[in-house]
C-alpha cells in the first residue's frame, strides 16, 4: 500500500471533484491548525490542501506554511504535487501555459522559512535540487501523455505579496534568471525539503509579470485565466496520480 499523496494548490483551486469520498479534516500540529480534504484518487489516499482557505481568505504572507507541511507529514504523506499560479517572465511560455520549475530564488522578507529555528535543533539542509526530479518527470510525462504543452525547467521567484511586483523588481528577477514569479511557492518548498518530502510544482502563467505587458494586472484577469486552466491542470494531476499509483 502506497503512502498517502499530498496535493497543495492556491488561487482558483478550492476543491477537486476527482477526489472520491471527500472528507474535510482539521489537523492540529505544533505549529497550528491545517485544514485538508481527505479522499481517494486512483485508489490512493490523497490529502488536498488549499493554501488560501476554501473562500480565499488567507493572504500569501499569512499562510501557515509550517502547519500545512507538518500536517501532511503527520498524515504519512511522502510525495507532494503543488500547483502555483504565477506571473510569467519567460516569453516562451504564454498566458495559460504551464512550466515545471526546477529551482527558486527567495525574495520574501517576513516569513518563517524553516523548521530549524532552535526548537527542532540546528540543521542546514541541501537545496541544490529543491524540486524532486522523479516527481518533476512524472508531471512532465503527464503533460506529454495528454498532449498538453509544458516547459521543462525554470526558476520560481518567490515574492512577499500580497501586492504584485514592480517593473523594477521583475527586471531584477529576469536578470537573475527567474522565469516565474509568485507569492506562495516559498517557503513551502523549503519546508517540504526540510521534512524529507518529495515535492514538485507545476506553475500556471496567469499573466505577464509587471512591465512585460501594456495591460494593468488585475485579480479579475488572473482568476479568469485560472478558471480556464484549472480543468487542464486537474487533468495533469489526475494523470500524474495514475502514474504514481502504478
Amino acid at each position: 500500500m502506497k503512502e498517502p499523496l499530498g496535493i497543495i494548490a492556491g488561487t482558483g483551486f478550492y476543491s477537486i471533484a476527482a477526489l472520491k469520498n471527500p472528507e474535510v479534516k482539521v489537523i492540529e500540529t505544533k505549529y497550528g491548525q491545517a485544514q485538508v480534504t481527505k479522499g481517494t484518487w486512483h485508489d490512493r489516499t490523497t490529502y488536498f490542501l488549499t493554501r488560501h482557505g476554501t473562500n480565499h481568505s488567507v493572504p500569501p504572507h499569512k499562510i501557515n506554511y509550517r502547519a500545512n507541511i507538518q500536517a501532511l507529514v503527520d498524515l504519512g504523506v511522502k510525495d507532494v504535487l503543488a500547483v502555483n499560479v504565477c506571473g510569467g517572465i519567460d516569453e516562451t511560455v504564454p498566458v495559460g501555459g504551464l512550466q515545471v520549475v526546477d529551482d527558486f530564488i527567495d525574495f520574501t522578507k517576513n516569513r518563517i522559512s524553516t523548521f530549524f529555528d532552535g526548537d527542532e535543533g540546528v540543521n542546514h539542509v541541501d537545496v541544490t535540487n529543491p524540486y524532486n526530479q522523479d516527481l518533476r518527470k512524472v508531471l512532465i510525462k503527464s503533460c506529454q501523455n495528454l498532449k498538453i504543452s509544458v516547459s521543462d525547467g525554470g526558476v520560481y521567484g518567490g515574492f512577499e505579496g500580497p501586492r504584485f511586483e514592480t517593473k523594477a523588481e521583475i527586471q531584477m528577477a529576469k536578470k537573475m534568471g527567474v522565469t516565474m514569479v509568485g507569492m506562495t511557492g516559498v517557503p513551502e518548498v523549503v519546508l517540504a525539503v526540510e521534512k524529507g518530502l518529495r515535492y514538485a510544482a507545476i506553475c500556471i502563467v496567469a499573466n505577464p509579470a509587471a512591465g512585460l505587458s501594456t495591460e494593468e494586472i488585475t485579480m479579475e484577469d488572473v482568476q479568469k485565466v485560472v478558471e480556464n486552466s484549472a480543468a487542464q491542470v486537474v487533468q495533469v494531476l489526475d494523470e500524474a496520480t495514475k502514474i504514481l499509483a502504478q
